[in-house]
Parts: structure tokens; sequence; C-alpha cells
């Protein structure tokens, strides 16, 4: 834990992986050049600046969001029906009118594939799906020594920050009551790139008045201080023998530590009433807990990106973050399906069209990139308890933004959405996709595991349908 001395006053503990690992989200891969190299487009557009990734924790039902089955029978097409778009022919579900309206500013992907039956979103943030055991979470073989890393950690490493004091991959996953148990995987981590590719993690609960260890914003200009606390936290670091990269690291993290961005870029005491009525945040929601939603972190996401970061990771649900055995909310709809969608997908809604027409507003939109996407899709078949359960064979995700081509729908399911039917998706093209427009070629940049092997970052190309 790193601690800043200091006088009395409400702060937020930030530890090394909580708040100083700099970073993000990201793949390693599998060497196949030549595969790649045919794959890639020679037509390149400017790379754009950044990505805001939205994780959607514990397997979002692709059939009563994006991918509605109105002809199907009553115990598979269930109680939602889908409302037409602005896109002709594009339809989703009713609960999320909003985005129903701007549908010619993102991309549907019906047709996903390549999961395992895993609550895991690892493979949401690094591109893939083995990884070593973790709780509750069965090891995948397959994964290079140390992990793979995030994209944030990849874009960190190949691009380095885009802006002085501001980290190039920020989390804003709440830190309440336990968001690592659903998510099992850091957003940012580094995996065998080291902790000075880690992802920044905001985890404060308070965002308004962001105190680190009792040391306000404004007293850090105190270099002596953070000197002091900086030779103790390398020399814990050391300790657990974990030295790679901490020089690079100490430099991020004093910069980070000594800049305004990032602070004010995360506090919205200023923010335009306008733009917080947009996301919803010019009121209370008394069906939730303590009359609070995470609607805040979609405007969050948007002033990080404007402030300078590379990679933006944010997981979105109901008001609490949890597991939902333990009555808080997640998108694990084993039971009571319809009923958790009626007070989820409204809030998605809102957050999410807001962002995308926030970046429009901003002028931000076609410089970066947008996804949106859980582990796995739920079961066609309804069960006995009116929920759905695990369906790693398909989903749906949505992309937006940076460049991409955007207003239409790639690839269908099945009668029934228990499978890929046309074009079939592996997430790795998308990871691909998304590398591209970030500027970063991947039929030919490798990077170094730990084991001294050079890896590529995908094994997959791009798709012609996003990028082409």
């Amino acid at each position: 834990m790193l601690n800043i001395a200091g006088g009395e006053s409400r702060f937020c503990d930030i530890s090394r992986r909580q708040a100083l690992q700099i970073g993000g989200l990201g793949l390693g891969g599998i060497a196949l050049p030549d595969i790649l190299r045919a794959e890639s487009t020679s037509n390149r557009k400017s790379p754009i600046k950044g990505i805001i990734m939205i994780l959607l924790p514990g397997g979002p039902t692709h059939l009563d969001t994006f991918d509605l089955k109105p002809e199907a029978p009553a115990e598979i097409r269930g109680e939602l029906r889908p409302i037409a778009t602005n896109v002709s022919g594009t339809d989703i579900c009713e609960l999320m009118p909003r985005l129903a309206t701007m549908a010619d500013k993102y991309t549907l992907i019906r047709s996903l594939m390549g999961f395992h039956d895993d609550h895991n979103t690892h493979w949401c943030t690094t591109g893939w799906e083995s990884h070593p055991p973790m709780e509750s979470s069965p090891v995948i073989a397959g994964y290079p020594l140390g992990d793979w890393p995030s994209m944030g950690a990849i874009l960190s490493k190949y691009h380095g920050p885009r802006v002085a004091g501001v980290p190039p991959c920020v989390d804003l996953t709440p830190i309440e009551p336990d968001p690592r148990f659903i998510l099992r995987t850091p957003p940012g981590q580094p995996g065998y790139l080291g902790p000075a590719h880690a992802g920044f993690e905001v985890a404060a609960v308070d965002r308004k008045n962001i105190m680190l260890n009792g040391v306000s914003l404004q007293r850090l200009s105190d270099r002596r201080t953070l000197l002091s606390s900086f030779d103790d936290f390398r020399r814990q670091v050391a300790k657990a023998g974990e030295n790679d990269g901490i020089d690079e690291f100490h430099k991020q993290a004093f910069e980070v530590l000594t800049s305004p961005r990032l602070a004010e870029a995360l506090d919205l005491s200023n923010e335009d009433p306008a733009i917080l009525k947009l996301y919803g945040l010019d009121k209370e929601y008394p069906q939730e807990r303590e009359g609070k939603t995470l609607l805040d972190q979609f405007l969050l996401a948007r002033r990080v990106i404007e402030a300078g970061a590379r990679c933006v990771t944010m997981a979105f649900c109901r008001w609490p973050f949890g597991r939902m055995l333990k009555g808080d909310y997640n998108f694990d709809w084993h039971k009571d399906n319809f009923n958790e969608a009626r007070g989820c997908l409204p809030l998605l809604d809102i957050g999410l069209s807001a962002l995308l027409r926030d970046l429009e507003d901003h002028s931000m939109l076609d410089d970066v990139a947008v996804v949106m996407w859980g582990e796995f899709g739920r079961t066609p078949k309804i069960n006995g308890n009116a929920g759905r359960d695990h369906w790693p064979r398909v989903c749906s995700a949505l992309v937006a933004g940076g460049g991409l081509n955007c207003g239409q729908v790639i690839g269908s399911t099945t009668r029934w959405g228990e499978e890929p039917m046309t074009r079939p998706v592996h997430f790795r093209e998308v990871f691909a996709s998304l590398y591209e427009r970030l500027g970063i070629d991947v039929a030919q940049t490798q990077l170094t595991d730990l084991t001294g092997r050079p890896q590529y970052l995908v094994d997959h190309g791009p798709m012609d349908e996003l990028i082409g």
C-alpha cells in the first residue's frame, strides 16, 4: 500500500493495484504472420486516440437485448418485444428506446463466438480465454507465463502515455462490494508486460473529493513527501520480487499524482447541469439501493478519455455492483430474468446513449471507439425460475465510434438464437479491428513474454465489415 503522509482528512486508500499501476486492456497472441498479413487491410485510416470498453459482467442475455426472437415460442421469446430503430430492418429491445433512435451510430454483432462457460471477463479485456486459476474460475490452459496483458497494457507498451500525467489506461470499476469476484480479472491487468503497464484503478467511492491517504490534491506539490512515499513503496515492490518496470512505474506514478488532469476529469462537481441531466445524474433512483446508480461511470469515461487516457474500462449494472446470490446486481439472471431486465436495461439505455451523444457533441466520436460486451450469452430456453442460464455458444456485442463502419448488423443466429448462422465472428476479430484503428498492425506487431518468446497480439485479422 502506498501511503502519503498528511493531516486528518477524508480519503480513499489507493493500493498498489488500485491506484498506482499504469496501463490497460490487452492481448497476447499466436504466431500466424502470413495469415494475419493476408487479412490485414492495406488502406489504413489515421489512428484513433482511444477506446472505451464497457463490461456487462455476469453474461448479458442476447435474446432480450439485441437479438430478440419475436416469432419463437413463449418459452424462448420471453416477455419483452423488439422495437424498430432508425436503421431500416434493425430492431432492439423495447426497454432501450434511446438507443433505438441512434442505431446509425453503432454496429451490432449478433454472431459473436469463442467463449467458455466461465464467469470471467478475461477474454473481454485481454482477447484470450485461457488464463491461470482464479477464484471460482478454473484454469484454462494456453496462457503464457505471467498471463496475457490487457488491451490497455498493450497500448501503454506500444504507444505510452498520450498526455503527461494521465495513465494510458484508467479503470473505473467500482470496489463495492466485491466486483473483482464478479470480473475475476482486473480490467487493466499487465500480464507478462509487468507492473509498469498495469491499469490505473480509480476505486474511489466518492469521486467529488478524492484524497490520497489524507493528502488533498492541492498538497501534492510537496515533492519531498511524495518522493519519500514512493521510495517506501519501491522498497515494498522490490521485497515482493516485482522489480520489472519499476523505474518507469515510479516516473508515471509521480506524474499522475502531481498533475491535476486526471483528478479534474474525475471530479463531476463542476460539470454542466445539462450534461448531468443527459446522463440521468440529475435525480435519484428510489428503486435502487440508496437511490444510486452507476450511470456516472459513462460520464467519467468520456471525461477521462478526453483528459488523455488511451483506454478507459468500466463495468455497468444496477447499483450496487456485486453478486446476485448476495442480493446485489450483475447480468447473471438465472432467475426473474425479465424483471431484472426491466430494472437494468432502461439504465443501460440512458448511460450508453448519453455517452455516444456526448462523444459526438464533443467532436470525439470519430476518434474514440466504444465496445460493449460480456463474457457469454444466455440460454434460448427460459428455465423454471423465469431466468436464462449460461450460454457460451453465442452472444451479442455493440461497437461504435472510432471511425468504424456503423449503422449495421453483422451476423445472425439460428432460429431460436442457439448459435451463429451467418458470419460467425470470433471475438479476436473485434480485437484485431480495434487494434487496427488504434494504429497497431496485428500482422507485424510482436511482444516478448516472460520466457523470451515473441507473441503476436491476436491470431485473427481485422473485420472488413468494421474497417474496410
